[in-house]
């Protein structure tokens, strides 16, 4: 893991990592907001732990070697809990479905949540990397309440035009395209140039 590089003084990234699979998706995010110098905040879920274990081989240590807050998520009095807290957007990178569940619902019963909550509440941008496959209604519909409270949602889906050579190419083309949608330049991204 490497060091985070020096961070200015632009609002953070909150980056949360729940316990779908894909937590490389999380851990990617992270590295790549500290490569362009962006506070990168961290809230993982009692079940993204166990997932980033079991998938990559990391734990707590390597997330906050990548972060520069790494919130405990049961904290619901930590900074990110209030509207007055200044973030600058929101990544769940990965997003399961009782996640998922939670902010559509507004029930923030834990930090990643209540955070979720406060940025929608203050029209700040959220990024749901819902990871689940075959979807059945349930999981549509929620998916479209939290869009219509003004979620992003972005499943992690391989652009394969640009010809990814890894899976890390696949990991980093997304998270890429999710810094996009919080208006962050970067160079993840094979640009589209046409044919």
């Amino acid at each position: 893991m490497s060091e985070p590089t020096a961070k200015s003084s632009e609002p953070p990234v909150i980056v949360a990592i729940s316990g779908a699979s894909g937590a490389i998706y999380g851990v990617e995010t992270l590295r790549a907001l500290g490569q362009l110098g962006i506070n990168a905040h961290a809230i993982v879920t009692e079940a993204g732990l166990r997932t980033l274990k079991h998938e990559t081989g990391q734990g707590m240590d390597d997330i906050r070697a990548l972060a520069t807050e790494v919130y405990n998520i049961k904290d619901i009095g930590a900074p990110p809990a209030s509207g007055s807290f200044k973030a600058r957007a929101m990544i769940v990178a990965p997003c399961s479905i009782k996640t998922l569940s939670g902010i559509a619902g507004a029930y923030a019963h834990n930090l990643l949540l209540r955070a979720a909550d406060v940025m929608l509440k203050e029209r700040r941008p959220v990024v749901l990397m819902v990871r689940e496959t075959p979807l059945h209604k349930g999981h549509l519909d929620l998916m479209a309440r939290a869009t219509d409270h003004g979620c992003i949602i972005m499943p992690p889906v391989p652009g394969f035009y640009t010809n990814p050579e890894s899976i890390a190419d696949i990991v980093r083309h997304t998270v890429g395209r999710a810094l996009d949608q919080i208006g962050l330049d970067n160079d993840l991204v094979k640009r589209w140039q046409g044919d």
